[in-house]
């Protein structure tokens, strides 16, 4: 999943010390790879792959998920981005320019309030079929959003600076009147969709812009989602469940607390850390390094997905990135 490795080649870059930069090129490399040798070699990533083999005998990738979501996309561009930025290495910022394109090709809306839409979606587990998604998600375009703005930056081609305020504008129209964010639109492209509001895209909004008028979404997240399970506090995924501790939402939270420093941050950083510390060390089925998903098994979501408590790659980097003061979504 292109927002698990983005995320690990963030934390590796972010801390670069001893080989770290040299696991981040490494994954970056394998990126570009799946990237040029798609079935259709048009700068597209596919939404999973096997690691085991990554590379068949036909020198193919072997695609786990054939669906293409921007979302995943967008990750692995801000992934390759921060490559080049880090190392100056031109093929990285190629690579991105190529995801960016595709996103801007087949994504970008004229509906409604404009934004991205989701993607691609294949039905037939081959790759061969896909359908184009057309509901917008409000993750997805924060997503794209920061990657955008980032490639206007590491380019110096402004034309994409431009595409990142068309992102944020989508994002902006999909915040309510008490300042949190719902989770995007119908198939329609139009009509907001009010079933979910997830964590994410509360603390995110906050993250990728550093605006104030995000600030509230941070706050509500942190009420509404709010979640304690024995040792545990933090956020659940959604209001749908709060039984138990996500524990990437409360890294997302960590890393909103610490870019924000409002009054009281700290305080509330500080628990949310030790919380993190602790699931890192006596969570169900730790290993003592890495960060499960959940305190629990059985989390529900609330989007028909279900979290367990299995060490996550996603979550521990979120952890590695937050309790570094860092920010994904930013250079």
């Amino acid at each position: 999943m292109q927002h698990d490795n983005a995320l690990v080649i963030t934390a590796f870059l972010q801390r670069s010390g001893g080989d770290d930069v040299s696991h981040a090129i490494a994954m970056g490399d394998s990126l570009l790879y799946a990237q040029a040798h798609d079935i259709s070699p048009d700068g597209r990533l596919r939404a999973s792959y096997e690691p085991t083999p990554f590379v068949t005998a036909t020198g193919a990738p072997y695609v786990g998920g054939s669906s293409v979501y921007t979302g995943n996309m967008a990750w692995a561009g801000m992934a390759l981005t921060r490559l080049y930025h880090a190392t100056g290495q031109q093929r990285f910022l190629d690579g991105a320019l190529k995801i960016a394109n595709w996103i801007q090709t087949n994504t970008a809306d004229t509906r409604g309030n404009g934004g991205y839409t989701g993607g691609l979606r294949n039905d037939d587990g081959t790759g061969a079929t896909m359908v184009p998604i057309t509901w917008k998600a409000t993750e997805h375009n924060i997503d794209t959003g920061a990657f955008f703005a980032m490639l206007a930056t590491a380019s110096g081609d402004h034309t994409w600076a431009d595409r990142s305020k068309d992102a944020f504008a989508f994002v902006k129209s999909m915040q309510a009147a008490n300042g949190h964010l719902w989770t995007g639109t119908g198939l329609d492209g139009v009509t907001t969709n009010q079933d979910v509001e997830p964590e994410d895209v509360q603390t995110w909004s906050y993250l990728a812009t550093l605006d104030p008028a995000y600030s509230p979404a941070v706050d509500w997240a942190a009420g509404r989602m709010a979640a304690a399970d024995g040792p545990f506090v933090g956020v659940s995924f959604s209001g749908a469940d709060t039984s138990k501790v996500w524990f990437e939402g409360t890294a997302h939270l960590l890393a909103a607390y610490n870019q924000r420093g409002a009054a009281g941050d700290d305080a509330k950083a500080a628990t949310l850390l030790k919380t993190l510390e602790l699931a890192q060390h006596s969570a169900p089925n730790t290993d003592g390094a890495g960060i499960v998903a959940a305190s629990q098994d059985g989390l529900i979501t609330g989007e028909g997905d279900t979290y367990y408590a299995a060490l996550h790659t996603g979550a521990t980097a979120w952890y590695l990135i937050a309790a570094q003061g860092g920010n994904p979504f930013r250079l």
